[in-house]
């Protein structure tokens, strides 16, 4: 499950310093750039909800190795992409992996004993930022020197031995229920979720007061309607009714949703503010923009495993709390202090230690509020939620960035006249640091309104 968490979060986190490179090479904007993350998020909640239903009903070991199997494939094709339409359905192909996700907490609730839970999960957390790490460095370095593209070639052994390991080491000593996938459901959402981010992502281009941007919301608002109205009836629902009725789970979905779309604010937003020419950004080189970005990703790391200890000892709610305060700390920071590059690194830090606690007392609290027959669809609801709030990041940056921008001389052409290109702004930037405060501010009032609960204790 570690080697699971590096190897996903290096090869997503290794895209985030080449946005800037990958909209030209693919001759795009800022607006359609978002699907490369949009289209992996989306096929990654559908996954997470519908294969951590079927570990609990097949096996989680036998779902684990089926995802991992076709990520690797994923990831083999993914650096070969020549159109972004063809690179985004590699994405979405790719995002099937997500379900790992549920899998592997459902795993580790299974075969950890319940007062050492907490740490295991602090080191599940852990080696995301670490993968993020590596992402963001070697990632970032392998691109400068040689391409984007190499990138992805060198997860190809990682996501290939991860599977065979699997294969051979993994266990699964967890109870099966019977059950059946809420495909009616799982449509409603995804189509629902895709229409709001069409919306968002194309308005500024075809105009938002236009017939297809009003369709696109309209369509949206329904869908969404019909789903909520499909889950209360069916049998088996895409997102149980059951669950969120606890007050913990439903509230722990929300914040998830908050505190994700936080954080791909972020990596949605730095890598142009560091490498888009000046005076739009501080012209830095994609490894500097990693490296700027590095000390995030460590702090979380490091401070994972305390995250747990409090966890333990303080109950989950507290991590929470402590989260969720930081990550706003971190955001005010980003709107009022980022006229250096230390002062974005700093920030950036700030915000790695809130995701850390948020994130290790998240699937705490879900574990200790939800009966274990349905751990894996409990936590493969909240990565649906979460997934939500990484889909719509991406898109409502765009806006802004597409929005707001400045005119920059990037060259000259064979007549000796100048050649200008558009880039965000950071009037772009401010409004995207304001978006995401305001969505900590929800994050926050959710939080207080949690019941805190003993590890070891299910308090549903």
């Amino acid at each position: 499950m570690a080697i699971m968490g590096i190897l996903v979060n290096y090869v997503e986190t290794m895209i985030m310093p080449s946005l800037p490179i990958l909209k030209t090479d693919f001759k795009s904007s800022y607006d359609s750039l978002s699907w490369v993350i949009t289209a992996y998020v989306i096929s990654g909640t559908v996954s997470a909800a519908v294969f951590g239903r079927l570990a609990d009903m097949y096996g989680k070991r036998k779902i684990f190795l089926m995802l991992s199997l076709i990520y690797a494939v994923a990831i083999f094709f993914g650096g070969f992409a020549t159109s972004l339409e063809e690179f985004i359905f590699i994405r979405a192909i790719q995002g099937l992996g997500m379900g790992m996700f549920p899998v592997a907490f459902a795993l580790l609730n299974d075969r950890v004993p319940k007062e050492e839970l907490p740490l295991a999960q602090g080191i599940l957390s852990s080696t995301f930022t670490g993968g993020a790490a590596l992402g963001l460095v070697l990632g970032a370095w392998i691109t400068q020197n040689y391409a984007w593209q190499y990138s992805y070639h060198s997860a190809i052994p990682v996501a290939f031995g991860l599977f065979i390991a699997s294969y051979i080491f993994l266990q699964d000593s967890g109870q099966r229920n019977k059950a059946s996938i809420d495909f009616p459901g799982i449509i409603l959402l995804a189509s629902g979720v895709i229409f709001l981010i069409l919306g968002l992502s194309e308005g500024q281009s075809w105009g938002w007061r236009s017939y297809a941007i009003e369709m696109c919301f309209l369509l949206s608002a329904i869908l969404l309607s019909l789903f909520v109205l499909v889950e209360v009836k069916v049998k088996e629902p895409f997102i149980s009714m059951k669950l969120m009725k606890i007050r913990n789970v439903f509230l722990a979905n929300f914040t998830g949703l908050f505190a994700m779309a936080a954080m791909f604010f972020l990596f949605y937003s730095i890598p142009p503010l560091l490498e888009d020419p000046s005076p739009a950004g501080f012209q830095l080189s994609v490894f500097n923009t990693g490296l700027t970005m590095l000390p995030s990703a460590l702090a979380s790391m490091t401070v994972a495993p305390i995250a747990a200890i409090i966890t333990k000892r303080r109950g989950p709610k507290v991590s929470i709390e402590i989260g969720s305060v930081v990550l706003f700390l971190s955001y005010i920071g980003l709107f009022y202090f980022r006229s250096t590059q230390l002062q974005i690194a700093g920030d950036a830090t700030i915000l790695g230690i809130g995701l850390s606690f948020i994130f290790v007392g998240m699937i705490n609290i879900l574990l200790v509020s939800t009966p274990n027959a349905e751990a894996g669809a409990s936590t493969g609801m909240n990565v649906v939620f979460r997934n939500i709030g990484a889909a719509l990041a991406p898109a409502i940056s765009g806006v802004f960035e597409t929005m707001y921008e400045i005119s920059i001389v990037t060259g000259v052409n064979s007549n000796h006249q100048p050649i200008f290109r558009a880039f965000p702004d950071h009037t772009a930037f401010s409004y995207i640091f304001i978006t995401g405060m305001v969505f900590l501010i929800v994050s926050i009032i959710f939080t207080l309104f949690m019941k805190n609960a003993k590890i070891g204790k299910n308090s549903h």
